[in-house]
């Protein structure tokens, strides 16, 4: 699966990106993948290249990029609980810092970038993210109903910016809550908002999970909650972009 390290023109300088895509000279539907603020790593260039092998071009951007390039702290190649609290103090400037018009303002150049490239498709694309940055894809699913057909987001805060946003959302959505994350009747609350709105979602707490479920490199990760969040964003991806392939992940998750 080839990859690319690239680097997308913003309106505050260059964002460093990994891509991720097909290797046959097609042109596929296109993805723009948030991380989490731990930001790009090996387990993000990994679930990168596994939703190309089913079809997509997939663009993983720098979203601290206006601190430095990637890795914007280093991190341990486990992130584990007694490593957590001391980079998550680093962080939390950074994501305070990234306010929802620096949001908006990359967003535009992500998703400039992505549908300019000459491997991706022309037409809507889709937006995933996890944990923070399932926010900020929310964020831009919202801001660009014309241009997201899809917009899926993985134990994130996706109510942070109040119930009116998430009733400006056009695009189908699916979030998936950890449990440690979201109480039932916050859950009902939430789903209550999409379905007045009459948003295409569906919205799920995935049972034993905790914050963080799908990243492999902490101990937060949940190899169950990591193939139902396949379950559920690859047949989401395949009705909502022409061309892409909705079937289950290729490779049985690392437990």
């Amino acid at each position: 699966m080839p990859d690319t390290t690239l680097l997308i023109p913003t309106a505050d300088g260059r964002a460093d990106a990994f891509a991720a895509f097909p290797d046959d000279g097609a042109r596929h539907p296109g993805v723009l993948m948030y991380p989490d603020a731990f930001g790009i790593r090996p387990v993000l260039r990994e679930m990168a290249r596994e939703l190309a092998g089913h079809g997509y071009y997939v663009l993983v951007p720098n979203v601290f990029h206006r601190h430095g390039p990637t890795p914007v702290v280093e991190l341990p190649a486990h992130i584990g609980e007694d490593a957590r609290p001391a980079l998550i103090a680093q962080l939390m400037p950074l994501i305070e810092a990234h306010t929802a018009e620096r949001t908006l303002r990359d967003a535009e150049a992500y998703l400039g970038f992505l549908t300019s490239r000459p491997e991706v498709d022309a037409g809507p694309v889709a937006v995933t993210g996890y944990c923070f940055g399932g926010l900020l894809a929310t964020r831009t699913a919202v801001a660009h109903p014309g241009r997201v057909a899809a917009v899926a987001a993985f134990h994130a805060p996706v109510g942070a910016d109040g119930p009116d946003s998430l009733r400006r959302l056009t695009a189908a959505a699916h979030f998936g809550h950890a449990e440690s994350d979201l109480t039932p009747e916050a859950l009902d609350d939430l789903n209550r908002v999409l379905d007045t709105a009459g948003v295409d979602h569906t919205s799920e707490i995935y049972p034993g999970t905790v914050h963080g479920f799908t990243m492999t490199d902490t101990d937060a990760f949940n190899a169950a909650g990591l193939r139902r969040h396949w379950d559920r964003l690859l047949p989401l991806l395949g009705r909502t972009l022409p061309g892409g392939q909705g079937t289950g992940p290729r490779t049985t998750p690392r437990s």
